[in-house]
């Protein structure tokens, strides 16, 4: 089994990133990747770098507008008076209104960027670009015969719509590798066991059934994105009932947790993909500096190993996890997990 990572992701450095009110360094840095990457190979993953796919698979996931403004909008900013080093927005679109696709940069940075936690600095685009390339690669290793694969993708990805930013995320790369994966398997699943909801991929396949979506994360009424992730979103026309959200209780621990799971890994075999897509996130872990739900170490052994006999194709697609001590443990902890009983 591999891991592919890119040593583009350092050029991903966001500094700013606004905390009811206050600014910080972003929780989103470059030593979350190192920590990982150490943690994949102490599994006995081998590493490998991926091959750059041209823009075929993120244009089958995101508008060219979008994809436009990700590749130009930083120098475009630098050129207006007084710009900071990194593209913020301070300005959106209000939801339920007709509105008119902005012309100014500073409207596109407000149409394209949803939240405050989605700095563009001048090497974002191309930290992103190669996080989809990760993903886009180990969705092409599955497509060749490997079993599984882990695509050590940052920036992360499930927060981002097809048109916006969201959440520290830029491009979708689970919905990447899904669509990849869709080349050859008439249905894929995407299981997402981040702490927080993927809205962006629950936006992309809303109203698709040929990928099921399936998020395990804490109850938007406590936790962020807050807008989505509530188990009554069930997808749309031909997506009605493909989408399938299950929000966990502030403190859920281990027992709670891995019964939640059970019920989703059912409902997937039903479904009966050709492949999985697992958008991995660490940060449900007891100790997490974010502190919604509560897993041991142990867990994601446990977790990881119910997801792997399902006897699927497998992309373990890297997600959230802050920056801690206990990063590179969980992983370990999920890899091994996942290895011992594929």
């Amino acid at each position: 089994m591999h891991v592919i990572h890119s040593p583009h992701h350092r050029g991903h450095d966001p500094q700013q990133f606004i905390v009811r009110g206050r600014f910080q360094r972003s929780n989103e840095q470059p030593e979350r990747a190192d920590r990982l990457l150490q943690a994949a190979q102490a599994a006995g993953l081998q590493p490998l770098e991926p091959e750059d796919f041209g823009p075929g698979p993120r244009a089958a996931i995101h508008t060219p507008e979008y994809l436009h403004f990700l590749a130009t909008a930083w120098e475009r900013w630098q050129a207006l008076p007084q710009a900071s080093d990194e593209v913020l927005p301070n300005v959106h679109p209000f939801p339920g209104q007709p509105f008119t696709y902005p012309d100014s940069l500073v409207g596109q940075a407000g149409y394209h960027l949803g939240d405050m936690a989605c700095a563009l600095g001048r090497h974002t685009w191309q930290a992103a670009l190669w996080s989809a390339h990760c993903a886009t690669h180990g969705a092409r290793l599955l497509l060749q015969g490997e079993r599984a694969a882990y695509a050590l993708c940052r920036p992360p990805g499930h927060h981002a719509y097809a048109d916006r930013a969201n959440g520290f995320t830029y491009l979708n790369n689970a919905a990447i590798a899904a669509q990849v994966l869709r080349e050859r398997h008439a249905r894929v699943a995407i299981l997402d066991i981040d702490v927080h909801h993927g809205n962006g991929t629950q936006g992309v396949f809303w109203r698709r059934r040929d990928v099921l979506t399936v998020s395990l994360h804490g109850d938007p009424h406590f936790c962020t994105p807050f807008f989505t992730g509530h188990a009554h979103e069930r997808g749309e026309g031909d997506g009605l009932g493909f989408n399938l959200n299950i929000p966990l209780a502030r403190g859920t621990g281990d027992a709670a947790y891995r019964q939640a799971l059970a019920g989703a890994l059912q409902q997937i075999r039903h479904y009966a993909p050709g492949a999985l897509v697992v958008a991995l996130g660490l940060d449900a872990h007891e100790r997490d500096p974010y502190q919604a739900l509560a897993l041991s170490t142990a867990a994601f052994a446990d977790l990881l190993g119910d997801i792997a006999r399902l006897g699927l194709p497998t992309l373990l697609v890297q997600e959230g996890g802050y920056l801690s001590d206990d990063l590179g443990p969980n992983l370990r902890s999920a890899l091994r997990g996942f290895l011992a009983a594929a």
